[in-house]
C-alpha cells in the first residue's frame, strides 16, 4: 500500500521537470503577444503599440511567406515518406539477416549517425559533396562535369531529405526490428509447414504483424508535417538555395533576429504552432482510432 509519506518523494522527483518545464517552456509563451504589436525592444512589451491582426495580414502579402511553406511542407512530407520507406525495408532486409555477429555490426553502423549533431553531419556533408569532394570524383570518372551541389536550388531539397535518412533510418530500423520480434515465430514454422516461401512469409506474416507499428508511426508523423528540421537546414543552406531550402524556421530566424522584425517573425511562428497543434491532435484521435495508441 502506497502511504501518502511516500507518494510526496514522487511530487519532489518530479518538481526540477515542472521548474524547468515552467521557466523554459509556459514562461516564454507570453512572448506571443509581440505578434500583435508593432513591438519596440526599447520599449518592451508592456509598452510597444498594439497593432491586432496587421502582422498576420502583413505576412500572407508577402511572396517569401508562400514560399517558405511551400517549401517547409515539401521537405517535411518528403522527410515522413522517406523515413517511413527506407527504415522498414532495411529492417525486413536485415531481419532475413542470419548471421546475428554480423546483423547487430549492420545495426550498429547504422545507428550511428543518430547520435552526431548536424553541426558534425553538416561539415561531412559539405567536405563530401564539395566541388573537389569525392562524390565529385566519382562522377568525374564516368565523364561527368563537377557539380556545386550546395548552388544549386533544385537539388537542395533532396540533399536535406537524402541526409536526413541518413542520420535517422538507423533509428527506424530498430523500431521496425523490435516490432518484427513480437511477431509469434509459431506463424512462421506453420507457413513454412504449409509450403510458404520466404517471400509469402514476408508477405503474409511478417507485413501483417508489423502493420500497427506502420501505421502508428505514419499517423503520428503527421503532427510533425511544419518541422522539416531548421538545425539541418540552417547549418547546410545559403541564399543561393533560399528559393527551394528556406523554410518557416530559418525564416523566422532571419526575419525576427537579423532583420529585426520581431513582429512578422512572431507572427509567423505563432501561425505555425497553432496549425501543428491542429495537426497533433488529428494526428493522436487517428492513432487512437487506427493504431489503438493512447497516451490517457
Amino acid at each position: 500500500m502506497v502511504t501518502k509519506g511516500f507518494a510526496k518523494h514522487y511530487y519532489l522527483m518530479l518538481l526540477p521537470g515542472f521548474i524547468w518545464l515552467t521557466l523554459f517552456s509556459i514562461v516564454p509563451m507570453f512572448g506571443i503577444v509581440i505578434a500583435f504589436q508593432d513591438f519596440n525592444p526599447g520599449l518592451g512589451m508592456f509598452h510597444s503599440d498594439w497593432v491586432g491582426l496587421e502582422n498576420f495580414r502583413y505576412m500572407f502579402t508577402l511572396n517569401d511567406s508562400k514560399t517558405v511553406f511551400v517549401n517547409t511542407l515539401f521537405i517535411a512530407v518528403m522527410k515522413i515518406i522517406a523515413n517511413m520507406i527506407v527504415p522498414l525495408v532495411f529492417a525486413l532486409m536485415l531481419n532475413e539477416l542470419r548471421i546475428a555477429i554480423l546483423k547487430r555490426w549492420v545495426q550498429t553502423i547504422v545507428y550511428l549517425p543518430h547520435f552526431l549533431s548536424w553541426v558534425i553531419l553538416s561539415g561531412i556533408l559539405l567536405d563530401v559533396l564539395s566541388y573537389k569532394g569525392p562524390v565529385n570524383g566519382i562522377l568525374g570518372i564516368f565523364g561527368i562535369s563537377p557539380t556545386l551541389f550546395f548552388a544549386k536550388a533544385e537539388l537542395f531539397p533532396f540533399i536535406i531529405v537524402g541526409s536526413d535518412v541518413w542520420k535517422e533510418f538507423g533509428f527506424n530500423t530498430i523500431i521496425f526490428l523490435a516490432a518484427l520480434t513480437g511477431i509469434n515465430p509459431s506463424l512462421y514454422e506453420a507457413a513454412a509447414i504449409d509450403g510458404a516461401s520466404r517471400w509469402q512469409r514476408l508477405w503474409h506474416v511478417t507485413l501483417p504483424g508489423i502493420i500497427t507499428t506502420v501505421i502508428l508511426l505514419s499517423v503520428l508523423s503527421l503532427g510533425n508535417v511544419l518541422n522539416a528540421g531548421f538545425d539541418q537546414i540552417f547549418n547546410l543552406y545559403n541564399p543561393l538555395v533560399y528559393s527551394s531550402g528556406d523554410i518557416i524556421d530559418t525564416w523566422v530566424y532571419r526575419t525576427g533576429l537579423l532583420n529585426l522584425q520581431y513582429g512578422l517573425a512572431t507572427a509567423m511562428g505563432l501561425l505555425k504552432s497553432v496549425i501543428s497543434f491542429v495537426l497533433i491532435t488529428t494526428s493522436y484521435f487517428l492513432a487512437a482510432k487506427f493504431a489503438n495508441y493512447r497516451i490517457f
